[in-house]
């Protein structure tokens, strides 16, 4: 039998990596872990509350208290906070302008990264987790572990692309390049740790970069016995 195998990714807004990493666990047959989603969703339960944004223990107990239910088939993607279904809610304006509000506070960085890290640890065959601090603290020991960057530029177009062209240009930087200063306070997601792979997205095609990590991923395919599904 095979161990699961465990695809590490991370890297700015914009980068390709959700769609990377969604392609390799569709192409493998691994589960796909989208952790900023679980961020959005914890976001949106703390803008329900109405708690003041002014303070950190009362978002994180709401952060805390939330139940998130998120799919990790690549191809049907959805996520409920406390029995609603909020997946497309989460992609709105008022939640990318609030994530970082929950995201900087570190008691609910250690929530999540919890709950990230019981999800990994469940998929029987595998799976592929992407976000910010997947390849250094959720899952540093990964069998993949890669960090995937593009420039600031095609990153915005690609987010524009995501939202049917219907963004201004003050919010999209705000979702880009302020969101990426906010999170970088707490992480490193723009320089590769030891261990870690670097792929400049930035020329290449989607499918090119699936390839690349399907082949990191083949060669780094464990084996052993008594692990993984039967």
């Amino acid at each position: 039998m095979t161990k699961p195998l465990v695809i590490a990714i991370d890297g700015a807004s914009g980068s390709g990596k959700s769609s990377t990493a969604r392609g390799v666990a569709t192409r493998l047959g691994l589960a796909y872990l989208d952790t900023g989603a679980m961020y959005r969703a914890v976001t949106v339960a703390y803008l329900d509350s109405g708690i003041d944004a002014a303070d950190p223990a009362a978002i994180t107990d709401a952060v805390v208290a939330a139940d998130i239910a998120i799919s990790t088939d690549p191809t049907d993607q959805w996520v409920t906070v406390n029995g609603r279904d909020v997946t497309d809610e989460i992609r709105s304006q008022r939640v990318s302008g609030n994530v970082s509000t929950v995201a900087v506070i570190p008691a609910c960085r250690a929530n999540l990264v919890a709950r990230q890290r019981a999800i990994i640890e469940a998929a029987p065959h595998g799976i592929v987790a992407e976000g910010r601090d997947i390849t250094t603290v959720v899952a540093p020991d990964a069998d993949v572990r890669l960090l995937l960057s593009a420039d600031p530029e095609i990153r915005m177009a690609r987010r524009r692309l995501d939202h049917g062209g219907r963004i201004d240009d003050a919010a999209l930087r705000d979702q880009i390049l302020r969101r990426d200063a906010d999170d970088s306070t707490l992480v490193n997601f723009t320089t590769a740790a030891d261990g870690v792979v670097s792929l400049d997205g930035s020329l290449l095609s989607l499918e090119q970069v699936i390839d690349a990590v399907v082949a990191l991923a083949e060669r780094a395919r464990p084996t052993g016995e008594g692990e993984g599904a039967s």
